[in-house]
């Protein structure tokens, strides 16, 4: 029996092979619209935890060090009415946008396609060129796709770009970030923090990064709420149902496999 679909429970594919399945006329489906709030809801938790030194604080807390209270004590940064920069801003990216206005933030984004006027002034975005956002950003928030072009989107080069106080945030893909770049640029304070909820070589982490307390680590957990898993896991079902009945799925990656499949 050979295969005739993958429904994939996510809305990235970089896992499958997508131009060996058209090839072989095997159909691949995804889950899109589904996450997008949840994700963005755990960016925007990355970058309150990174900021406001969260994490830590629950270690030194369980570890029996909270003795008393002292004005210098975990200083973070503030995140209301700073700047936040937003490098891809589909779906995902947009609803973070949302978030950031609750909190007054001065919002930058760069992408492929910049949006249309109206939606820019009614989310109070400005477009701006790459070097100028990891400039001007006290936090950069990774929304892209993992393609040839955005594989090491951030380097050593941009790394150096972005302000000694400013946050890496990504909930995106793994190798958008050159991760040995990153792990030397938090050990030497070349940027003040990063939020990681994705991993160049998952579910590898580059050594480094187990060391560091200025950066906060989740594993991969950007739409794992119960209601979020739970809507994507029934799309995946339904995709699968109608591709095996030999209808055209309603989140289809690959259409030119579903025309050739059609012209047999």
């Amino acid at each position: 029996m050979e295969l005739r679909v993958v429904s994939n429970v996510a809305v990235g594919f970089d896992n499958i092979d997508v131009a060996a399945a058209t090839r072989r006329g095997i159909l691949v489906t995804n889950t899109p619209g589904i996450l997008d709030e949840t994700t963005a809801d755990l960016a925007f938790a990355l970058l309150l935890s990174a900021a406001r030194r969260v994490a830590e604080g629950d270690r030194l807390v369980r570890r029996g060090e909270f003795r008393e209270w002292s004005v210098h004590m975990l200083l973070g940064e503030d995140v209301f009415g700073r700047t936040l920069g937003l490098c891809g801003c589909g779906r995902i990216g947009q609803a973070v946008a949302r978030r950031a206005a609750g909190f007054s933030m001065r919002v930058l984004y760069t992408a492929r396609h910049r949006l249309h006027g109206p939606t820019e002034q009614q989310m109070g975005l400005t477009y701006v060129d790459k070097e100028t956002l990891l400039r001007e950003s006290d936090f950069v928030s990774l929304h892209l796709p993992l393609t040839p072009e955005t594989r090491h989107y951030i380097t050593e080069r941009e790394l150096a770009l972005m302000k000694p106080t400013a946050y890496l945030i990504n909930t995106a893909r793994g190798p958008v970030i050159d991760e040995p770049a990153l792990v030397e640029a938090l050990k030497t304070s070349r940027i003040a923090g990063a939020g990681l909820d994705v991993f160049e070589d998952e579910p590898r982490l580059h050594p480094g990064l187990m060391g560091l307390d200025n950066v906060v680590l989740t594993p991969h957990i950007g739409s794992a709420s119960r209601q979020t898993r739970t809507r994507m896991a029934l799309v995946a079902a339904e995709n699968l149902i109608a591709a095996l009945l030999g209808k055209r799925p309603p989140n289809l990656v690959n259409p030119e496999a579903f025309d050739r499949r059609d012209a047999r």
